[in-house]
């Protein structure tokens, strides 16, 4: 049996506080430059994904205390994690994804997404009783 390439915090992380590949590849595209502000059409077109797919990523990275966001309109975004515990957290998980980037992205992939399974479940034929 082949030992799981992925410490568990990480996994913990992952399942908490990433949804989609896009927005972990935002987090690392704002990490690795550090000293610049990202508008999110800025971070789209890096990402090759459109505009409005990236502005949901960005907020949810701000909540969960990754990123930070001016108060400018548009925001801009910068990578600031909300603590010392975060940067590294984050910085693990870099360096996990740049060796192991199918076992990070067939996590992601796997996470349960109640929200679509509810509505998928909402067109399925019931037998009636």
């Amino acid at each position: 049996m082949t030992e799981d390439p992925i410490p568990d915090d990480i996994k913990k992380f992952v399942v908490e506080n990433i949804d989609s590949v896009a927005q972990l590849e935002a987090l690392l595209l704002l990490r690795g430059n550090l000293n610049e502000q990202w508008s999110a059409l800025a971070v789209a077109k890096r990402l090759y994904i459109g505009e409005q797919e990236t502005i949901p990523l960005l907020v949810r990275l701000e909540a969960t205390g990754l990123i930070l966001a001016t108060d400018s309109k548009p925001p801009l975004y910068t990578y600031q994690p909300d603590s010392p515990e975060l940067v590294q957290l984050v910085d693990k998980l870099a360096e996990t994804y740049s060796r192991h980037l199918v076992p990070i992205t067939n996590l992601i992939h796997a996470k349960p997404r109640k929200r679509v399974q509810e509505f998928a479940d909402a067109f399925k034929l019931r037998k009636e009783e």
